[in-house]
């Protein structure tokens, strides 16, 4: 009988045609149930991540629209194998063999992939709250080989690879199987070539259709398929985020990066210029040819003494969750905590990082710049011209030099080129002040502030900006040794609810509480030393450490604001204003500059009250609501008062068209409007 069967099978182009259409089906089906499992196991691990309020019709939800999204990813990774490995059969079928092993060679580097992809998505997630985003092409532009090092050193990237081999030598061995060692259904006897024909006419009709059903991601037209933007269709943050399968994530990126290459950003009314412009600093009735004049605004006299030395310090992950009334048994923020109920301090709640990433916080100050996805440092007008609302030359005015203290090195996002292109007198990394390296990314901030301290009696009038770098993996201070009680804050950590690992909660406090002991011990000692000078205190951003896998939107975004030095009081701005990075620079210069002094900002002091609306890319505060830029979703603030979410997001779009415009404005097109 075996004999006979096998003398029934046909040979020639359609039968080795039809054959090889149904191993590439057999590999479509493979990459999609490989997917499916990826995903459910990922949401099955993960599931503290969820909200409290999804319950299984939720998860149910999204595992269906998983389904459905990874039709189109295992379409696209089934495709090449289609058009390589099955068509050319219709010309040359004595190529059957070896296109089978080319396939089978395919069909397990996509399995690597995603094997690979899917180790990486569990530690991603922990630190974004978000599958594969923006982060990964801001990742790309860092510095690759600390990078690499901090993979191995604090994510596993040893292990976790090694994983992701196994995961692919057992795809490898299931791929062989249906691929290589399982047969296929032959092809029916068609005797006649109008058999022959109609079959090839059927065959060509079902690809087509299941060509359709794939691309829209199961359904035959694109208004009932579904697609990246519109995949979340939960009401968990979580679930929306495991329904993009890894590849469906990358390709979010692509799109996104690609809008943004292409000018699209929300906020960004090109059209709007000139209008924009006259209303960012109140010249309705000017008319010039370039932004310079329309953003010209006048000081209106100095409201603390000149001070001699003014400090700007980016905390490298100064989140302000850690000093909220619920965490204080945590005991991480004590220093800032202390420092703000001085007589001569004052200090806002309601503050945003100009974005999710350090360069960005740097950027934004060295420049006056609000965040437009551009990598402002890399652009080329950044290098060769000084913005007009660039911090340093207005400084210069005052009589100030301006001096950039980094813990790390020099070249790192090539801040140091960067920040003298934009009129920085000198950059120090830790090379240059003789430091030791105690990580993959620089020295300590002990050691840093400690450097600044020793250089302060032979400066001039300085401002500094001092970016910290201590609270960053690879968490490799011991910080019990250094007066943390790491016991009590994992005792503590495990009480907060849906924590993650409290242990690992608990050691980057430690680091946390580092970075605030050195900061705050700089400024009383400086203080000590000498009493005219002014500090200003901030993070970089706060993601990376999150007090559950369930923040809310403030604890997940919010950073400090706090002013201290000598002249400052409680009262000197409206309480809990509402600002952000790039407001900084023009709120020093009306404190200190003498009425008439005119200087150069997009953002508006703060001295003038709230901005109503600060923002990043992705969320957005007022005084009593924070959300999300592109969403409806908002959520009361600590403190605040029960708000309009929709006047919320007019005020937000108000303001950020104005910063984001002409912020796209400069980069793009300079200081002149010609064509506006």
């Amino acid at each position: 009988m075996r004999i006979e069967r096998y003398r029934t099978r046909q040979y020639g182009r359609l039968a080795a045609f039809y054959d090889a259409a149904q191993r590439d089906l057999k590999l479509f089906a493979f990459l999609l149930l490989t997917l499916c499992i990826y995903r459910a196991y990922f949401m099955l691990y993960m599931a503290g991540y969820m909200s409290p309020a999804a319950g299984a019709a939720d998860v149910g939800v999204a595992l269906m629209a998983g389904l459905r999204l990874s039709l189109k990813t295992a379409g696209a990774l089934a495709l090449p194998a289609f058009v390589l490995c099955t068509l050319p059969l219709l010309i040359a079928p004595r190529l059957s063999r070896a296109l089978q092993h080319l396939r089978l060679a395919w069909g397990t580097l996509a399995a690597f992939a995603f094997a690979v992809l899917f180790q990486a998505r569990f530690p991603f997630y922990r630190q974004y709250q978000t599958g594969f985003h923006l982060q990964v092409t801001a990742g790309l532009n860092d510095d690759i080989p600390t990078i690499f090092l901090m993979l191995v050193q604090e994510y596993g990237f040893v292990w976790r690879f090694a994983a992701a081999l196994l995961l692919s030598a057992l795809s490898f061995c299931l791929l062989r199987q249906l691929l290589i060692v399982r047969g296929t259904y032959a092809l029916p006897m068609l005797r006649s070539g109008a058999r022959r024909a109609f079959f090839s006419l059927g065959m060509l009709l079902a690809f087509a259709a299941l060509f359709v059903f794939v691309r829209f991601g199961g359904s035959f037209t694109y208004a009932r398929g579904i697609n990246w933007e519109n995949a979340g269709v939960t009401s968990d943050a979580f679930l929306n985020e495991c329904i993009l399968d890894d590849g469906q994530a990358l390709y979010r990126v692509y799109s996104m990066q690609k809008r943004l290459n292409s000018g699209e950003i929300a906020g960004v009314e090109k059209a709007r210029v000139r209008e924009l412009a006259r209303a960012a600093a109140g010249h309705e009735d000017l008319a010039a040819d370039t932004l310079t004049p329309y953003l010209t605004r006048t000081a209106a006299g100095a409201r603390i003494p000149q001070p001699r030395h003014i400090f700007i310090v980016l905390g490298e992950t100064y989140a302000q969750w850690p000093m909220l009334a619920p965490y204080a048994a945590l005991h991480a923020a004590d220093g800032i905590k202390g420092l703000i109920i001085e007589p001569n301090a004052y200090y806002s709640r309601r503050f945003m990082p100009n974005g999710d990433f350090t360069s960005v916080a740097i950027t934004g100050l060295v420049t006056g710049l609000s965040e437009v996805n551009q990598h402002v440092n890399y652009v080329p007008r950044s290098l060769k011209e000084v913005y007009p609302t660039a911090m340093a030359p207005q400084f210069k005015q005052l009589g100030y030099a301006v001096d950039f203290w980094y813990g790390g090195v020099p070249s790192w996002e090539g801040m140091d080129r960067f920040s003298r292109a934009q009129g920085f007198d000198h950059f120090y990394g830790y090379p240059d002040f003789h430091a030791e390296k105690v990580n993959t990314w620089g020295t300590s901030d002990a050691q840093l502030f400690a450097a600044l301290g020793q250089h302060l009696a032979d400066e001039p009038p300085t401002v500094h900006l001092i970016m910290t770098v201590s609270n960053h993996p690879p968490y490799d201070i011991d910080v019990a040794a250094e007066g943390f009680d790491l016991e009590n804050a994992r005792t503590e950590a495990a009480k907060i609810p849906n924590v993650d690992d409290p242990n690992q909660l608990a050691l980057e406090l430690g680091h946390y509480w580092y970075m605030d002991k050195i900061v705050t011990n700089f400024v009383h000692e400086t203080m000590a030393k000498y009493p005219d000078s002014l500090f200003v205190i901030t993070g970089d951003h706060a993601v990376r450490m999150n007090p559950s896998r369930t923040p809310t939107m403030y604890e997940y975004q919010s950073v400090p604001f706090v002013l201290y030095g000598q002249g400052v009081a409680p009262d000197i701005l409206p309480p809990d204003v509402v600002g952000g990075h790039t407001n900084i620079v023009p709120t020093l210069l009306e404190l200190i500059a003498p009425a008439g002094f005119s200087y150069v900002s997009i953002a508006p002091p703060l001295t003038e009250g709230s901005m109503g609306a600060a923002f990043n890319r992705d969320y957005f505060l007022t005084a009593n609501l924070m959300g999300t830029v592109d969403g409806t979703r908002t959520e009361q603030l600590p403190g605040g008062t029960a708000g309009d979410g929709s006047a919320a997001h007019e005020l937000l779009h108000a303001r950020m068209s104005i910063l984001r415009t002409l912020s796209w404005q400069l980069i793009e097109h300079g200081d002149s409007l010609e064509g506006q």
